[in-house]
């Protein structure tokens, strides 16, 4: 059982929802232990004069109760509760959080807007790979945060009153999913965001990433219509319509959607297409944290890692007692493959770090035994928590390691939605080759490897001799030629002098 004293949660208080986030401290990185979310909907609470009704009230020390139980195990110092927009304009706030103190017995800090913003930003510098100049998107029930910063520092902060359920009060409170509705819900949230968009674009960030349950929704849709995990704009104009098409917010059914999120789903989509608008934003992907996680961090006082990504690896390594050295080795010669193929198969920068990822855990199912390995090796990858790489990431480095010797399943290839399928099949084939050169564990053993490509066909040029002298490596690459052969991958072996 984990100490209490390395137990720590984090509780947000929000306008739609109540969460709280429960860890523990292992070895200067977090290990999850409990994600309790409930849908509160404290905004919808709020009159015209901005007080909150009883109902609503009760509904939130309904799910203080709940969150109570699990806090009476873990330190007071360990705990931190914040309270966002709805406690931030309600005019009988206190009300509603003399009862929630006595409930948690902890204190309930009301944030601002900024200091919100400043924590949402936090949690997605510690948990979201890719660029380090970011925007950073959060619709949440009461307000809309949004963040432009670079590494772990917040450069730009705005917080704005508008929330998905704030919006769908406002705006489709009679239910309907008409034209007009969406329009003045889209054209109320630009003149929200106008104020503020040349100081975000001003700030010149590489990508956009978005951190709420809007966002969340949206990657559910995505993935269970087999699209890419790629917000785009042409994408989120497809999903109004068929909102529209609807006709009436009971009647909303859209393939990923669940029935939880389905209520402020047309509202938050609204506030999204209005930012995609003023911001001119291009893509966007899901944030790996946000809110409780900045909440989290900052108590543990972990600083920003220059690279989520590889500190997320180098404890898998630790943690599974990977061979280092083996995987560098792999990795290296994997990379190498990719570069000179890169040209021939369009192969680009995000290939190239997404097999690295693969190639630096590909052992990692040798913890568990030699027998179906790379089946091991996918389970734990595709079922641990990886700080850094999006669920869709997740799911194509899984899908590598399933794949990475014997047998071949180009349908689970074709599956993953991170990148396209004839993408990941390439990256596929690299990696398999270059776990066969390295096979046996030493620098000095492996050899110099050309690759010629020609559409699907692999040219793979040793140097004369190498193949007789090198009879077991020989006998894996005739049979992973056969391997590739059977999926329609012509692979060629070839010697020259």
């Amino acid at each position: 059982m984990p100490s209490c004293t390395s137990l720590y949660a984090a509780i947000d208080l929000g306008s739609n929802s109540f969460h709280m986030l429960v860890v523990r401290e292992v070895g200067g990185s977090i290990q999850t232990l409990a994600r309790i979310k409930r849908k509160v909907r404290l905004a919808a609470g709020l009159d015209a004069d901005n007080r909150l009704s009883q109902e609503a009230m009760q509904r939130g020390w309904h799910c203080l109760k709940l969150f109570a139980e699990h806090l009476q195990d873990i330190p007071p110092a360990h705990i931190r509760v914040v309270a966002t927009a709805t406690l931030r304009i309600a005019v009988n706030a206190d009300a509603f959080l003399v009862p929630a103190r006595e409930i948690l017995g902890s204190p309930v800090q009301v944030i601002s807007g900024e200091e919100e913003a400043r924590l949402i930003y936090q949690g997605v510098a510690h948990t979201t790979g890719g660029s380090d100049e970011r925007l950073v998107v959060d619709i949440g029930g009461g307000s809309t945060e949004l963040i432009v910063g670079r590494g772990a520092q917040a450069l730009e902060l705005f917080s704005l009153e508008m929330g998905c359920v704030t919006w769908l009060e406002r705006w489709f409170n009679d239910r309907s999913l008409t034209k007009e509705n969406f329009e003045q819900a889209e054209q109320a949230a630009r003149e929200m965001i106008r104020p503020v968009a040349s100081s975000l674009l001003a700030s010149g960030w590489q990508v956009c990433v978005g951190a709420s349950g809007t966002v969340q929704a949206l990657q559910e849709i995505m993935v269970a219509q087999g699209m890419d995990e790629h917000i785009t704009l042409s994408k989120l104009l497809q999903l109004k319509q068929r909102a529209i098409q609807c006709g009436k917010l009971e009647e909303l059914e859209i393939e990923g959607l669940t029935l939880e999120r389905a209520l402020v789903f047309p509202s938050g989509l609204s506030i999204l297409l209005a930012i995609f608008h003023e911001l001119g934003i291009k893509t966007m992907t899901l944030a790996g944290g946000a809110l409780r996680e900045g909440i989290m961090y900052g108590m543990l006082n972990i600083s920003v890692c220059v690279d989520v990504r590889e500190r997320t690896l180098k404890n898998l390594q630790h943690r599974y007692q990977l061979d280092v050295e083996q995987a560098q080795r792999v990795s290296r010669l994997a990379d190498d493959f990719a570069r000179q193929v890169a040209k021939a198969w369009q192969l680009d920068e995000r290939c190239f770090t997404l097999l690295h990822c693969a190639t630096m855990i590909h052992e990692i199912g040798l913890s568990i035994d030699i027998k179906n390995a790379p089946q091991h090796a996918a389970y734990l990858t595709r079922h641990t928590d990886l700080p850094g790489f999006t669920p869709a990431q997740q799911k194509l480095i899984a899908t590598l390691l399933q794949n990475q010797s014997h047998q071949i399943d180009v349908a689970q290839l074709n599956q993953q939605n991170s990148l396209p399928p004839r993408m990941a099949q390439r990256l596929c084939r690299l990696m398999r080759l270059a776990i066969i050169f390295a096979s046996r564990r030493r620098d000095e053993t492996v050899p110099e490897v050309k690759l010629r490509a020609l559409d699907d066909t692999l040219h793979v040029l040793l140097s004369h001799g190498w193949l007789k002298a090198h009879p077991l490596r020989a006998e894996y690459l005739e049979q992973e030629s056969q391997w590739q052969s059977y999926v329609h991958w012509p692979l060629l072996l070839e010697e020259i002098h």
